[in-house]
């Protein structure tokens, strides 16, 4: 989240915001959307708003996923909203995800569409996201140097509890407790040098 700008839900549902309008201080283009709002994630320069009904709202720098107009027609039946540093995933009811924003912030997901389906949680980190799928295996896109590419763990990737991320990478829990890591080494990506160790893994925190 950009440190000036604030958004406040009201009892009411209803939105306010401020800061630097360029960050999403001013939500006044949008103002008559922002009812019934259930839930909000920030990304580094914008919002969006997750509505009642389930639609989406977002405000703020179209560099930073404010910016949903090319994919509003698709942001129904949303159940929860992620969001990296730059861009917005949204995970509707029938298993697939949409998202928005700078391509290399994760903002373009088309070229696993195929792929997401069945997705049952999305976790980001600062660039990129990955898709828990109901069968246990992952779906990454984004910045490959960021977690965007899980191509040299993909085999490793099945039955799949749970999904952490720092800033650069991420770690699955897999059902047998083991956990396997992939992204940037220097953000947790690497664990080859513990990996004996982490066995009957609960949590990663």
């Amino acid at each position: 989240m950009h440190s000036n700008p604030n958004p406040f839900k009201r009892a009411e549902h209803e939105v306010v915001a401020w800061g630097p309008p360029e960050y999403g201080g001013d939500c006044s283009t949008v103002q008559e959307k922002l009812k019934d709002v259930q839930d909000i994630r920030a990304s580094e320069g914008a919002f969006t708003a997750l509505r009642g009904d389930g639609t989406a709202v977002a405000w703020g720098s179209p560099h930073c996923g404010g910016d949903c107009s090319a994919v509003e027609g698709s942001l129904t039946d949303v159940q929860e909203i992620s969001a990296s540093q730059l861009a917005f995933a949204a995970l509707k009811s029938d298993g697939s995800v949409v998202a928005w924003g700078p391509w290399y912030a994760g903002g373009d997901c088309s070229r696993v569409a195929d792929e997401l389906t069945e997705v049952r949680g999305v976790q980001a980190t600062e660039t990129a996201f990955a898709a828990l799928r109901a069968d246990g295996s992952v779906v990454t896109w984004g910045c490959a140097g960021g977690g965007g590419d899980s191509n040299t763990v993909r085999e490793q990737l099945k039955d799949v509890r749970e999904i952490q991320s720092s800033e650069a990478a991420f770690a699955a829990i897999l059902a047998d407790g083991s956990v396997v890591t992939w992204g940037a080494a220097s953000c947790g990506g690497d664990s080859s040098r513990v990996k004996s160790q982490l066995c009957n893994v609960q949590e990663i925190v």
